[in-house]
Order: C-alpha cells, then structure tokens, then sequence
C-alpha cells in the first residue's frame, strides 16, 4: 500500500509510503488518502490525527513528476476540491491534525502541512513551493492558504521565487509550532497528542470547525454562527463532566457524547 492508516486508541497515525521517491504523490496515492480522510470523518472515537511521511528525507514532495499525464489546465480543471491529498483544503474533517515533518515539505507535501492545524518538524526539514520553477502553479491550497497564515511579505517571498525554507525559518515565520532535533522527533509529537488529547473531543471539534469554516466571516458574523459541532459541544455531557472535574479536582473522563 502507498498509504498506512494505523489507529491505536483515539490516535490515528497515516503514513504517507513511498520513500523510495520520497513520498511523492501518484493517482493511486491520492485515492487512498482521500479514503482514509473520509473514513475518519465518519469515525468519532478517533480525537487525534498524525500525519507524516516513511523514511527520513522527506514528509512529501508533492506529485508524482514522473507520473504526470495531464496539462496544468486540465489537472486545475479536474482538481480534488478537499486539495492536494486530500487535506490542503478539506473544510469536513473536525479532528485536530498533527503534522510530523520529518524531511521535505515541497509542492503538495507543503500544502497538505498548511491543511494541517499542528506542525513537528524535524531540524533538517525544509519547505518551499517550487511550482514556478518549473512551469506550474501550486493550485492545491499554496496560493490561497498561504497568505492567509503567513504576513504578505513572506509569503510573496516563498510564492514568487519558489525558494525553499530551513526549519527553523518556517518556525520564525509562524508556519511550525516546533523544531526538535530528529532524534527527539516521535517523543515531542507525543507531547503534542497528549495535550490535545486532554481536551474535550467535543470541544476540539468545535473549535477546528469553528476557525475553519468562518476564516472568510467579520468576527461578529462568525460569532453567530450555530455550527452543528458547537451545539453538540454546548449540549455534550462532556461539558458537566469537565465542569464536575474541575470541582471535584480530578482529571476529567471524557466520552466523547
């Protein structure tokens, strides 16, 4: 398989396979993620996902270039409206996404980490879009997400010049949470996924949902937005248990109901 989806628990790990070009994305790449994003949108016991790349030298870099058989206008035409990988710019799927940077980020791995909401690098990884430098344009989200995460300049910077980014300059920039020596890669990732995993399932979902789908809404508007995830978080049992936990000064059980 060119994708590994294992779940342990609450965790769902998937796990981009084909080191052997260094994860880059074929047709056959591409479906199954789309699958496996949607299964996890149908499954509510899953309150964490970790998304990473096989090997050392790279998380993605993008498509499959050997495998292209479309024109830029008909691959934009024919484009997957959830982004590169399925995830770039899927606006349905409520649980917190982790992603674990160990190598390369370029083209459509970097758009499928700016569709992510947490991001663990690695010290070696790097980032960039290099579309430009070869004709193309990164159609997938790098165009749209980008400057609305970064300031202008440095996006402009990263867009017009196709100029790859060091990790520690991705985190100066604001677009990594955190850079760890790779040896320390896994243990700072499951730091991440036990803190998210602390929080109410329910109120995770609700706030993802809630940023997500009001990005382009005035503060006010999105304010009075009844998302269906915000009022199953306000009506969940979830809600008196951590209120009852605080009180009781315990840590909280959470059902996920």
């Amino acid at each position: 398989m060119s994708v590994r989806l294992e779940i342990d628990g609450h965790v769902a790990r998937v796990t981009i396979d084909r080191p052997e070009v260094l994860n880059a994305v074929d047709a056959a790449t591409d479906t199954a993620l789309e699958a496996i994003w949607r299964k996890l949108e149908t499954d509510a016991d899953i309150r964490a996902v970790v998304l990473t790349g096989a090997g050392e030298r790279a998380f993605c870099v993008g498509a499959d270039m050997k495998n292209v058989s479309k024109s830029g206008l008909e691959y934009w035409a024919g484009g997957n409206p959830n982004g590169f990988g399925g995830i770039s710019l899927r606006s349905t799927l409520d649980i917190p996404v982790i992603a674990r940077v160990n190598g390369h980020a370029l083209g459509g791995g970097f758009e499928m980490m700016l569709g992510c909401d947490i991001v663990v690098a690695a010290e070696e990884a790097s980032f960039g879009l290099p579309e430009p430098r070869v004709g193309r344009l990164p159609l997938d989200g790098g165009m749209v997400l980008l400057q609305r995460q970064v300031a202008f300049r440095q996006a402009m910077g990263m867009l017009l010049t196709g100029r790859r980014l060091r990790a520690a300059e991705a985190q100066a920039m604001g677009l990594v949470n955190e850079v760890i020596p790779r040896a320390g890669l896994d243990a700072a990732v499951d730091r991440w996924l036990a803190e998210v995993l602390a929080c109410a399932p329910l109120s995770l979902r609700a706030i993802k949902q809630s940023v997500r789908r009001t990005a382009h809404l005035t503060a006010q508007e999105a304010q009075t937005q009844r998302l269906p995830a915000v009022m199953a978080c306000l009506d969940s049992r979830d809600g008196e248990e951590g209120v009852a936990a605080f009180r009781e000064k315990r840590a909280p059980v959470w059902t996920g109901s």
